[in-house]
């Protein structure tokens, strides 16, 4: 598909709601109604709001994990090969893998790739950077981050039709319901 091509279609509908209570309760029902491709926007966090929603995934605290022992290892590794394999000298008699020697620069190993990891695994996870959305076709989306929160059903939901997710949004106490365009 041509990147530069225009976009065009339903992306899902948009309710929109002036309480972080009801955005919840909205996002509790929408759930349990059996919509599962949905996502919340709010100028603040929402306690209870990623659960409500389903998401469920937490891949960063594994990845981060793994590039900590990775760093510990390869450190360690790294130091071991050089002063026992690479490089041997016996210096005034001490041990050639003489560990205790090797734990500050482990640690920092073990330290950096866990953050590299933390930060790089965040944006790679979260699909970012992420200049469009089709989000910010709605104009009264651009009070996500004043005092708005909105939840969007999205079109590629297997329960969406037009119609019905439209009058089951509505009926949710929501201030609005907007098409959102792709």
């Amino acid at each position: 598909m041509n990147d530069n091509a225009p976009r065009t279609g339903l992306y899902g509908l948009m309710a929109e709601f002036t309480t972080p209570e009801q955005l919840l309760d909205a996002a509790n029902k929408t759930y349990a109604a059996g919509y599962r491709q949905m996502d919340a926007y709010t100028p603040m966090p929402v306690e209870g709001l990623a659960d409500a929603i389903g998401f469920r995934k937490h891949y960063v605290s594994q990845a981060v994990l793994t590039a900590g022992l990775t760093g510990c290892v390869g450190g360690f590794g790294l130091l071991y090969w050089i002063s026992k394999i690479a490089y041997a000298h016996n210096v005034a008699g001490r041990p050639m893998n003489s560990w205790p020697a090797y734990i500050p620069i482990t640690f920092e190993c073990t330290v950096l790739l866990s953050a590299l990891m933390a930060v790089f695994g965040m944006f790679a996870m979260n699909g970012l950077p992420q200049p469009y959305h089709p989000v910010f076709n709605v104009p009264e989306f651009a009070r996500a981050s004043k005092d708005r929160f909105f939840l969007c059903v999205e079109a590629g939901d297997p329960l969406f039709d037009k119609e019905r997710t439209r009058e089951f949004l509505s009926a949710l106490t929501s201030y609005e319901v907007a098409d959102v365009e792709n």
